[in-house]
């Protein structure tokens, strides 16, 4: 195919932000600027479906690989998917017209600055999964710190100051060993092809350190027990929007890179640091599981629950079986849809009452229940309920880890147990009970838009639930590829060592 499908989906959202940039910022206009945001957003989203229909499942090759000469000798634009990056595409494709959408009620001042931030974030996003050189992936990486970091602390709360220098600080300490990693695989390799480097055997004495310094950009990113206190006061004060495209985008750039390069490049170290991963995990499952428990804000309290829920992923992809690397996927696409629906109901309950705390809500299903019945949906689908999607990708990291390590499979569980008594409660205690207030009898239940971003994430909750195989057949063959290059590195690499 010489059509740059590629380079159209990560240049179209960067072209609608440029025309929202020069077109005149006054409220006339702010109907006009949402328009064309929106019908960006659309088009690259049916873009990216015709990109997946156009996927060859069969094959784990990169696929639409472009290759331009950026720097002589030195870098080169190099993007291209597989069977892995595809989904994430799509899911970034499919949350930013939602996040476009939901801007209605929530963003009142510098509408057309807002949606450029959102829309140059999704051009960043996309071109960190499909990048195809660690160069580019990591200008990818890190450029998606910056509208996140606007977003945060010009539309946030009233820490937001504190909280986008925080997210900011935090991800950039993490991402300066990697760039450093990055120099020296150029210096040891002579090239940051990714496709070459993923059939080269980096030597051993530099791919524990290497592997050191990924893993520290993609733990903070993530984020990992104990690099995650950067989340929930990011969360707290960013805007539905922001929340929305942090839990469900931005976290998944570390899982793909954990997947993409921690395995890939780095074989024996991921095999030598797998029990710290673990141990790390199940910290992060049972410990913010448990602060979760405590919590009295909605959004800290569903930030730890996506703290809790990558533990699971992390688990399911060091694993490294076919159900635990599946299932770590399948729960990353899953959580992506999940997370983005309870930030939006958190969103639609500020946006009326003003208030995030959970003493401020109670008897809800009393005077909306649309609302109730949809956010019940999402709960389940958090808890892991069998018929969600959160049950398929749970489940599957479950069994891949018990091939590997009963214990952790068994401590790992328990997540599933704590998720549902920090899930139920939150849901009893705003659903349920007495009205707490004469004001809240006179709460709007969703409108027609609110209801249409709702059922289309609930839609997909159940089908992925009922019906994983669409995902599964997608990352099928490259999982496969994925696990036996590992396991032909880690014995060629063992050999060696005995030899």
């Amino acid at each position: 195919m010489n059509f740059p499908i590629l380079s159209y989906l990560i240049l179209l959202p960067t072209i609608g932000a440029l025309f929202i940039f020069f077109t005149k910022s006054n409220k006339e206009n702010n109907i006009t600027v949402k328009y064309v945001a929106l019908f960006t957003s659309i088009v690259n989203f049916f873009l990216s479906i015709y990109l997946w229909i156009l996927f060859d499942q069969s094959t784990s090759e990169f696929q639409f690989v472009e290759n331009r000469v950026w720097i002589e000798d030195f870098i080169n634009y190099k993007v291209g998917i597989d069977g892995i990056s595809i989904l994430f595409i799509v899911l970034t494709t499919f949350i930013t017209p939602l996040c476009i959408i939901s801007v209605n009620n929530s963003i009142k001042n510098r509408l057309s600055e807002f949606l450029i931030a959102i829309l140059i974030m999704e051009s960043f996003m996309i071109g960190v999964f499909c990048s195809l050189d660690l160069v580019i992936f990591y200008l990818f990486f890190e450029a998606g710190l910056i509208p996140m970091f606007l977003i945060i602390g010009i539309w946030g709360g009233p820490k937001r100051i504190y909280s986008a220098f925080k997210f900011f600080l935090f991800t950039l300490m993490g991402s300066v060993l990697m760039l450093v990693a990055i120099i020296s695989i150029y210096w040891i390799t002579g090239t940051t092809d990714v496709v070459y480097l993923l059939e080269t055997r980096i030597p051993e004495n530099y791919q524990y350190l290497l592997w050191l310094a990924f893993f520290s950009s993609f733990a903070v990113k993530m984020p990992m027990w104990p690099f995650h206190t950067w989340l929930p006061d990011a969360h707290v004060e960013a805007p539905t929007a922001g929340s929305v495209i942090l839990a469900a985008i931005l976290l998944k750039m570390a899982g793909y890179g954990f997947l993409r390069f921690s395995l890939g490049l780095f074989p024996l170290a991921s095999d030598y640091f797998t029990p710290l991963v673990f141990a790390l995990s199940i910290i992060a499952i049972i410990y913010t599981s448990l602060v979760a428990l405590m919590q009295d804000d909605m959004k800290k309290l569903i930030a730890y629950s996506s703290v809790a829920h990558m533990g699971f992923v992390t688990i399911g992809i060091f694993s490294l079986t076919k159900q635990g690397l599946e299932g770590s996927i399948v729960q990353m696409i899953s959580h992506g849809i999940i997370s983005a629906a309870l930030f939006l109901s958190v969103g639609v309950l500020y946006d009326r009452f003003h208030s995030r705390m959970i003493s401020s809500y109670g008897g809800l299903v009393n005077i909306m229940p649309k609302y109730a019945f949809l956010f019940m949906i999402f709960t389940l689908g958090a808890i892991g309920l069998p018929g969600t999607s959160g049950f398929v990708g749970e489940f599957l990291v479950l069994v891949g880890t018990f091939q590997k390590n009963i214990f952790v499979a068994i401590l790992a569980s328990l997540g599933i147990i704590l998720a549902a008594a920090y899930m139920l409660w939150l849901y009893r205690r705003i659903i349920y009970g007495r009205i707490i207030s004469s004001e809240m009898k006179g709460l709007k239940d969703l409108d027609k838009t609110e209801i249409y971003i709702f059922i289309s994430l609930a839609f997909l909750t159940i089908l992925f639930g009922i019906y994983p195989e669409p995902l599964l057949n997608t990352v099928d063959v490259s999982v496969n590829n994925l696990i036996n290059d590992y396991r032909l590195d880690l014995e060629f690499y063992l050999s060696q060592q005995n030899n």
